[in-house]
């Protein structure tokens, strides 16, 4: 049996949708290249030639460990082993839907996301990026806490470099992957839609 993390309590806050993630889809990726935690070598803009999905997440929690006081306060903070473990469980049927690849991005250090994914038998890989490349470079909702700047939990569906559709905010996280997999179902031959506010940020000019 696959170890399991622990169910996530019942009252925690819900995340609101502030709108800053409203202006990813129909952007292109970033060649931005990072290790990832199987030893590889992955550019996101070259990572997958069709549909693939990177999950962002704020960080997660060492087994025995307590989480921060005030953590299970922050709206979308708790839940990131849990949603690892959901794209876990079902990633053969995302791999049915099309999906060629799953990365899970966090700023979290690459030895404790190597210890995570052999703690979790993730069979996919995770990407640390404690310098927030990516954020800087699309943008990405953050948030303070404990003197970190953190991503904020979302999931990109990515065609190729294009980002086609944006899971944010993100809750309960422990069945995110279900919704996704219900959205592929009922997208199978989705293509990006024009997105006019996404012009500047892919004007190769600027």
């Amino acid at each position: 049996m696959l170890p399991q993390p622990d169910p996530l309590p019942d009252d925690l806050p819900l995340p609101e949708d502030d709108g800053a993630a409203r202006h990813l889809p129909g952007l292109i990726l970033p060649p931005l290249a990072f290790s990832t935690t199987d030893g590889e070598q992955v550019q996101l803009d070259t990572a997958s030639t069709g549909r693939w999905l990177i999950y962002l997440y704020p960080l997660t929690g060492e087994p025995g460990v307590d989480v921060p006081r005030g953590w299970d306060q922050i709206p979308g903070a708790r839940g990131c082993s849990q949603e690892a473990c959901s794209f876990r469980d079902n990633l053969a049927s995302l791999q049915a839907c099309g999906v060629q690849r799953v990365l899970g991005l966090s700023t979290d250090r690459s030895e404790y996301q190597q210890a995570l994914v052999r703690r979790l038998h993730l069979p996919y890989p995770m990407v640390s990026d404690p310098e927030l490349s990516l954020g800087r470079a699309l943008h990405l909702p953050t948030f303070e806490a404990f003197g970190m700047t953190l991503y904020k939990r979302l999931t990109l569906v990515v065609d190729g470099a294009r980002i086609e559709h944006v899971f944010y905010p993100i809750f309960p996280p422990d069945r995110h992957a279900e919704e996704v997999l219900q959205w592929l179902r009922n997208h199978s031959t989705a293509t990006a839609q024009p997105n006019p506010i996404t012009d500047a940020f892919n004007d190769p000019r600027r």
